[in-house]
């Protein structure tokens, strides 16, 4: 028997296809994606050599992704082609769960092929592998046995890097991005792994969520020069166009103005880690696969920061974590729900249209979600208010939560273009973007030695080791009321918000984890409640607070210290660097935020997207927003 694997995401040419990491854990890989938000994108290409003459059966390990909400329907199509030839079988329709379908037989010479995978729709198709065989022999599905049967086919080793860091970064957002930068300009090695091929997570192109909040303020005025540098002149706001949000200039700051002291990897994922056998609390490596090549390696050093949002380092290392809302009860929130439930702030595909000079005609979908007058929205795009999956978990469920706002904007859309009474008004709108991947707001939140609440923002409690300060509102989104009733998940929110006396410091003790030693904490996984996390997840403050812990950990190499080891021995040094902080780079434009401008009356309120391009409020939301837990006042 002769057999041949290929990772979908590792063809030479991808063509229109998109690659997505995001699921890894639960596919058991990456994966491609037609993402053409209805037109048909260009085939992935990539060359194989077969071993010898026969027949040769063809495998592809694909899903129907609608079939969660539609079962006897299909939205993302495609067909597999050898040397330009189509099989014979469509792919894409049939069980919304991942499986092998047979794409075909055909007789084959030995040499060298091409195969290509040929988009039917642009409704994001995707394929997760080929496998082609001369033995009527059905690939293998179940987890374990499937990850054993990749490894072996592809015959994948795990490589050690030659070169030790002083500290490994995890997660190339704005707070990985910030750490890792802070790290290299004083004088440590760093590395900074990123599973997306651009850096900036919900501030890169592939987002393009504007940055909230204020870096540089008391008590430390000089920390957050490097997320000021960073961001894009168009930081805030609704969504733009891709070169709006300068990957560039992230990339650059990453690989060039740090003193060459940091490496960044793109398109590599962190899928392995391993503890010190002689300190079994503390991370000896990770091992992280190339994407696009397939190679794997392990990387050492004595530290690690987890950035990645999700806290994929602290939970592979055993750290306790937390989910959704605590109850009153846990930490006395005013604003915490009676009983503890696992509702999170959503995942938000964002969205725009643009107007073409001609007819611009969409499809009408078979498989979209029930729309009409009463549901329709008649909008030209969707920003943060576009949220998915309140109630799954946005960790194992983000396939489907990321669908889920696929298919909602699709199917509104569909209805918009084709069977409302305005359809005329949209007729020459065309979508220009929508997200591939999505921003996550909230997943889940890492124990630290200190977990910070609304409390302690509210009463303003002084902590001995505060750093960088926040300077948003309590900022909770909750499912729109009327959104909720009318689909079977909601894909709308709305926001509940309350002003804080800004600024207000994060302790140092919320960035690192209580349960690994040395494992340090940035990003929305920090340690803070359900409550206190709606005030600090703004991209300008975790960017500063990433900034803290780079500081902190050259300084752990400085002194041999750990990350609580700062906090009990050494803090007062930390307090030495980030009253100095790391200054602009001179040659550099940044921009000035003017704090005074940001001030927050102490009320309550609830916020409601119009849903028509005009402003409304939705007289309903304001009970019904009580009725999930959150007493306010409404103004």
């Amino acid at each position: 028997m002769a057999e041949i694997f290929l990772e979908a995401e590792e063809f030479e040419e991808p063509g229109g296809w998109v690659v997505d990491p995001q699921s890894y854990a639960q596919v058991g890989s990456a994966y491609l994606m037609a993402h053409g938000m209805g037109v048909p994108v260009a085939d992935a290409r990539t060359r194989c050599r077969i071993p010898e003459s026969g027949l040769w059966h063809i495998w592809a390990r694909t899903r129907n992704w609608v079939a969660v909400w539609k079962p006897d329907k299909a939205a993302g199509l495609f067909r597999v082609a050898v040397n330009g030839m189509e099989l014979p079988a469509t792919l894409g329709d049939g069980s919304p769960d991942w499986s092998w379908r047979k794409a075909g037989s055909l007789r084959l010479d030995a040499g060298e092929i091409e195969l290509s995978l040929h988009d039917l729709n642009g409704f994001n198709g995707r394929c997760d592998a080929l496998y082609l065989t001369t033995a009527e022999t059905v690939p293998p599905d179940e987890p374990e046995e499937l990850a054993v049967f990749r490894r072996r086919l592809c015959g994948t080793v795990v490589a050690d890097a030659p070169e030790e860091y002083d500290l490994i970064v995890v997660g190339g957002g704005i707070a990985g991005i910030c750490c890792a930068i802070a790290a290299a300009r004083t004088d440590s090695r760093v590395l900074l792994i990123q599973d997306r091929p651009v850096p900036g997570g919900c501030n890169s192109s592939e987002i393009r969520v504007g940055m909230g909040g204020f870096a540089r303020l008391e008590p430390y005025p000089e920390i957050g020069w490097i997320v000021s540098q960073i961001e894009p002149v168009a930081g805030s706001g609704a969504t733009y166009p891709a070169e709006w949000y300068e990957d560039a200039r992230k990339t650059i700051a990453i690989s060039h103005l740090s003193w060459n002291k940091c490496r960044l990897l793109l398109n590599t994922r962190v899928v392995g880690l391993e503890m010190d056998p002689e300190h079994p609390k503390r991370i000896a490596a990770v091992i992280a696969r190339d994407l696009r090549s397939g190679t794997e390696t392990r990387y050492r050093a004595p530290l690690f920061a987890d950035c990645t949002g999700d806290a994929e380092l602290a939970r592979r290392a055993g750290c306790e974590v937390m989910y959704g809302r605590e109850a009153k009860s846990r930490f006395h929130e005013s604003l915490a729900p009676e009983q503890a439930d696992r509702l999170v702030m959503g995942h938000s595909v964002l969205w725009y249209s643009e107007k073409r000079k001609e007819e611009a005609p969409f499809p009408e979908l078979d498989w979209a979600l029930d729309f009409d007058e009463s549901k329709v929205l008649y909008v030209r795009g969707g920003d943060w208010e576009q949220e998915t999956g309140f109630r799954r978990d946005q960790i194992e469920e983000i396939e489907r939560i990321r669908d889920y706002g696929l298919l909602a904007i699709y199917s509104n859309w569909s209805y918009l273009k084709n069977r409302s009474k305005r359809s005329a008004e949209w007729s020459r709108e065309a979508l220009a973007w929508v997200s591939s991947c999505g921003g996550k707001r909230e997943s889940c939140r890492v124990i630290g030695d200190l977990v910070l609440t609304q409390n302690d923002i509210e009463n303003h409690v002084p902590y001995p080791d505060a750093t960088a300060a926040m300077s948003w509102n309590l900022d909770l989104h909750l499912p729109e009321p009327a959104n909720e009733e009318q689909f079977p998940e909601p894909f709308r929110s709305c926001a509940y918000h309350r002003g804080i006396e800004a600024p207000y410091p994060v302790p140092y003790r919320c960035l690192y984890a209580r349960d690994a030693e040395n494992l340090f904490l940035g990003g929305r996984h920090i340690s803070v409640s359900h409550v206190a996390f709606s005030c600090v997840r703004v991209m300008r403050t975790l960017g500063a607070l990433g900034e803290v812990i780079g500081l902190a950990a050259t300084l752990c190499r400085e002194t041999g210290s750990l990350p609580r080891g700062i906090y009990e021995h050494h803090f007062s040094e930390l307090q030495e660097k980030m009253r100095r902080g790391l200054q602009p780079w001179p040659y550099h434009a940044y921009r000035c935020d003017d704090v005074e401008q940001y001030h927050f009356k102490e009320i309550g309120f609830v916020q409601v997207w119009p849903r028509d391009d005009r402003p409304t409020a939705d007289p309903a939301a304001v009970e019904k927003i009580r009725r999930l837990g959150i007493p306010h006042r409404h103004e």
